[in-house]
């Protein structure tokens, strides 16, 4: 990936907005990918029973934030 702010940043920031994870797929990064879709995924499926609907919707505003802001340390 290019700096932060580039194109390929912006396009997984919107591929984060609809599906948390699949922004940081995009830049290949596994790891980060399945946790923010797990997490996610469990705070929305219990938000209504268990955790307030604010978790959810801070872990997917993070996973957005997240594949906007990703800078690879093998760019210069």
């Amino acid at each position: 990936m290019a700096q932060q702010g580039s194109g390929g940043n912006v396009l997984a920031a919107i591929c984060s907005f609809f599906i948390p994870g699949l922004g940081q797929l995009v830049q290949g990064r596994i790891l980060p990918a399945i946790l923010f879709f797990v997490f996610a995924s469990i705070f929305w499926g219990l938000s209504w029973l268990i955790f307030p609907i604010a978790f959810a919707l801070l872990t997917h505003l993070w996973a957005i934030i997240d594949a906007a802001r990703y800078t690879s340390r093998y760019d210069s």
